[in-house]
């Protein structure tokens, strides 16, 4: 059995089913092949039920402190098995929610293992899809052009690896049936930076380990200082600079101790449970590149600007391509390979425009250069912060932990950069990336009339502290 296609797309994540849908918009016909479910990691492992469960935690904490409002509650009852229902809840509607979309867009949906295959009867060019499952016979899918968004999954460390009770990635977190009394999380980056602060808010001891200077060590020095003392004054214990010495490990029975050295101590941390948080590893095995000319280094497909490999009619875009691993990038580089196969002029991925989010208490939020990159970069720069205590929507709402930065550019007075940490900042971020796309000066920021009360104030107060000091 073949069928033919005008595009054919391997992996039905954000970036996948955004392509997809994109495609069948442009009048092409479009077949996905996914091995497990639509909506891929981000849907079902990663953004989507990380952040139910965020959400969950947050409104525990909140009720706890519920009394400084004025609202007394006799009995608060954390339930995780209604919890984790939830998750599942919310993560099957917006599954739905995709399929819809694919059949409104008449869009086929092959289940099953995708693989290239090279130049055969089907025909002279490598890119036929062979698909294989355990519960129909192979499929041959012959398409016009490809695409490959299979993404990515946990990296795993060779120290310690993954056993699903005891030493966890972030996918078999997801999974548990009862929270452990304690965790420590090897990695503070974002993912391990989201799951310290809902554990802790759900009454968890939780420990991070950092290799490197500093927690969240990819945004503003000045956020990952800030995050350190705020999820220390919460209860979790931070050590940077420092190396787990795995080989001097111990288990028992439900308990595992981590010797931790920073150099000058070691200290012995004893814990439930380890969730290993130290990056994702991209999913190009057993798809076929060896039947290819595409090239691949340090685990990545090579891409050029619109998302070509070395076969021009085959794109790759995702976590499988590098760069920034966020949802919302692969998406935009699906666009971005549709329009270009259609023909369309297209601009390439704009980095400085994409917002950089962690779902944590309180939330991270970056858009740009931090002030290290722009002096890096050769900039003469000029930065103004406004801390959220001097924002009245934040005082009213309890919440003024926090502050937002502007990093601007000294000769011309365009922003460089826009660093965010407190409540709903992942919220603000969207008129910060509208200020980035239209190249905003700091002081046309501060034109705008923003409605009192409201966070997006900030922007108005920190705009003028620039301008104030230029």
């Amino acid at each position: 059995m073949a069928e033919h296609y005008d595009l054919v797309v391997l992996g039905a994540g954000p970036g996948g089913y955004v392509a997809a849908i994109h495609a069948a918009q442009q009048g092409m016909k479009v077949a996905v092949v996914e091995k497990e479910k639509l909506g891929g990691v981000c849907l079902h492992k990663g953004c989507i039920p990380t952040k139910t469960l965020l959400k969950s935690a947050s409104l525990y904490a909140q009720m706890k402190s519920s009394h400084e409002y004025g609202v007394y509650a006799e009995q608060l009852i954390l339930d995780w098995e209604k919890i984790q229902q939830r998750k599942v809840t919310v993560v099957e509607r917006l599954q739905q929610g995709i399929e819809q979309l694919f059949s409104h867009h008449q869009i086929d949906c092959f289940q099953g293992t995708g693989r290239i295959l090279g130049p055969s009867i089907f025909s002279p060019l490598s890119g036929t899809i062979s698909v294989t499952s355990e519960e129909r016979e192979p499929v041959i899918l012959i398409p016009q052009q490809v695409i490959i968004a299979t993404g990515s999954r946990p990296r795993e460390w060779d120290e310690l690896p993954f056993d699903g009770d005891m030493i966890l990635s972030s996918d078999q977190i997801l999974e548990l049936t009862e929270l452990p009394r304690s965790i420590l999380i090897v990695g503070g980056g974002v993912i391990g930076v989201e799951w310290a602060s809902l554990l802790q808010d759900f009454g968890v001891q939780v420990t991070i380990v950092e290799t490197m200077e500093r927690i969240l060590p990819q945004e503003d020095r000045l956020i990952s200082r800030e995050m350190e003392r705020i999820l220390r004054q919460r209860g979790v214990q931070i050590y940077t600079n420092a190396k787990i010495l795995a080989d001097r490990i111990e288990r028992e029975a439900n308990r595992i101790y981590v010797p931790i050295s920073t150099g000058n101590q070691e200290y012995v941390v004893e814990v439930e449970r380890v969730l290993i948080s130290i990056g994702r590893q991209a999913n190009v095995e057993g798809i076929g590149l060896k039947n290819t000319a595409i090239q691949y280094s340090q685990g990545y497909i090579e891409v050029n600007d619109f998302m070509q490999t070395k076969e021009k009619h085959i794109y790759a875009i995702g976590d499988v391509i590098g760069g920034y691993q966020l949802a919302h990038v692969a998406s935009r580089e699906g666009v971005i390979a549709v329009e270009h196969m259609a023909g369309k002029v297209v601009s390439p991925l704009a980095t400085e425009l994409i917002p950089r989010c962690t779902y944590s208490r309180p939330e991270v939020a970056s858009i740009g250069l931090t002030e290290d990159d722009a002096m890096e970069q050769g900039y003469q720069i000029q930065h103004a912060i406004v801390p959220m205590k001097q924002i009245a929507k934040a005082v009213v709402s309890g919440e003024t932990d926090g502050w937002v930065k502007l990093v601007v550019n000294r000769e011309n007075e365009d922003i460089l950069g826009i660093h965010m940490i407190g409540s709903q900042v992942t919220e603000l971020i969207a008129t910060a990336g509208l200020a980035q796309v239209f190249d905003a000066a700091s002081w046309e920021m501060g034109q705008a009339i923003y409605a009192h009360p409201t966070l997006a104030e900030v922007f108005q107060e920190v705009s003028g502290a620039i301008n104030y000091k230029g």
